[in-house]
């Protein structure tokens, strides 16, 4: 595991609870979705301020596929609309943005965009934002233990070579320290496949906020609640040691 030793925050939210907000409301699923859209502009310019220099939104996973063709393919239009209003702010402010999942099932137009944000954000050396599209951990684990197969088929390497920090370079999280924090809203207690081998030693909150009403002030909320705890990463703290989880990792 990447235990990373320079001040670093990396928050991971599991944006759930669309939907639910939209039926309460009265308003069809999509609704939600959009709103839930909305949110991310705000979470994003307040975590600078909030201490936060990673963060990985789940936005669409590997199951999701299996929703009404309609919501799927609004999701996709949101998708696409979000890239295309915020790449210049997000430049402009930056923000460097990665998308991590297969992305080869992703409509061709919003697959182009994905790209072109990447590339057009890959200087900036504020915020890094990763968003998760046709993400799942157990497909990303098991598209490492291919491409760690094939140099082993190669001869690339042995099967003796093949340690945790080859795991690490082998995921679409390669770039990137392991998540401190991860946030899932509405209230659900699952991890939905969300992060599972970078996650080991996370913290984890699960506010019964939906998603869409889920504001600054909750994430400085929760951001304060992290502060406060002490992550040991399995080991026993000396008496009178620092441990504060913002200012000491690994």
């Amino acid at each position: 595991m990447k235990h990373v030793t320079s001040p670093t925050l990396h928050v991971g939210i599991i944006m759930d609870g669309n939907g639910r907000w939209a039926k309460a409301q009265g308003l069809a699923r999509i609704s939600g979705h959009t709103q839930g859209a909305r949110r991310v502009t705000d979470i994003v310019r307040a975590c600078p301020d909030l201490g936060i220099s990673h963060l990985t939104l789940f936005a669409f996973s590997t199951e999701n596929w299996q929703r009404p063709v309609s919501e799927v393919e609004g999701l996709m239009r949101i998708f696409q609309q979000y890239i295309q209003r915020k790449m210049a702010g997000l430049r402009k402010h930056g923000v460097r943005v990665r998308f991590i999942g297969m992305r080869h099932r992703v409509p061709q137009n919003l697959r182009d965009l994905m790209e072109e944000l990447e590339a057009q954000t890959r200087d900036c050396r504020g915020l890094n934002l990763t968003i998760a599209i046709d993400y799942g951990s157990r497909d990303e684990m098991a598209r490492a233990a291919q491409e760690i197969a094939g140099r082993v088929v190669s001869g690339e390497i042995s099967p003796a070579d093949i340690d945790e920090s080859m795991m690490d370079r082998s995921l679409d999280t390669r770039e990137l320290p392991d998540p401190d924090f991860i946030i899932r809203t509405s209230g659900e207690l699952r991890l939905s496949n969300f992060l599972l081998w970078q996650s080991v030693y996370s913290e984890y909150s699960f506010p019964k906020i939906s998603w869409p009403d889920f504001t600054v002030e909750d994430l400085r909320r929760e951001v304060a609640d992290f502060a406060g705890r002490n992550r040991r990463f399995g080991a026993v703290t000396p008496a009178g040691l620092d441990t504060s989880p913002l200012t000491a990792r690994g």
